[in-house]
């Protein structure tokens, strides 16, 4: 996949449904009776990285504060949507041990991933960091972990919703209306090739997690440290 070419057509297209009131708002958000639950493996961004995005979230609060901006220890690139989110997952339901060694079988060969956190993009739903590859490490490690789960007896929903490509981080859903939509893309374009930084992943997390990988509600199930 040619990373920036999706980008790019996923922003433009998602600008033009935002100025025209075509954008999705998330009603669940702030619902004490969301308890959507589910297991990922997951990576989270260096400091500088996290410092630099949440610079730019304060842009976008000055404008419309209403909005869902995730905190720092939030922000995260999934590698794996293993289980995704739905109500009444519990961890009683799974061997956590078995899904660790379909992990380890997975990433093997596994070496620091490099991630280059550039530029800013959005979907109808939310406004991510474009996240780089500087080689194929992370695309070979999800390729074997649907041939393993997929070779296995274990409950997964891998590639349900949709086959994960990219390495974007999700940093703000939309939950309201959006107050002033040309200021606020304005202030979104500004940061349109922003380079984050770039972050050298030296270790992978599987999770527990709500829909929002919110802290409080996630779990770490295992650390694997490469």
């Amino acid at each position: 996949m040619n990373l920036g070419k999706h980008y790019n057509n996923l922003y433009n297209e998602s600008v033009q449904k935002i100025l025209s009131d075509d954008y999705q708002i998330d009603h669940l958000i702030d619902s004490p009776e969301d308890n959507r639950s589910g297991i990922t493996l997951i990576i989270r961004p260096d400091i500088e990285v996290l410092d630099n995005i949440q610079s730019f979230l304060i842009d976008l609060k000055a404008i419309d504060p209403r909005q869902y901006y995730y905190p720092g220890s939030d922000i995260h690139v999934t590698v794996m949507s293993v289980i995704s989110c739905y109500k009444g997952f519990e961890l009683s339901q799974i061997s956590v041990p078995d899904y660790i060694k379909v992990f380890q079988k997975s990433i093997k060969k596994i070496k620091p991933i490099e991630i280059e956190f550039r530029g800013v993009t959005a979907s109808p739903s939310c406004i991510m960091i474009q996240g780089f590859l500087r080689d194929e490490m992370l695309n070979e490690i999800r390729n074997a972990l649907r041939i393993n789960f997929n070779n296995s007896n274990l409950q997964q929903s891998i590639d349900e919703r949709y086959s994960i490509q990219t390495a974007h981080a999700t940093v703000v859903r939309f939950r309201k209306q959006i107050v002033n939509k040309v200021d606020y893309l304005s202030t979104i374009e500004k940061w349109r090739n922003y380079n984050f930084g770039v972050s050298s992943i030296r270790s992978l997390e599987f999770v527990n997690n709500d829909w929002y990988q919110r802290k409080e509600r996630v779990k770490e199930l295992y650390r694997f440290n490469f």
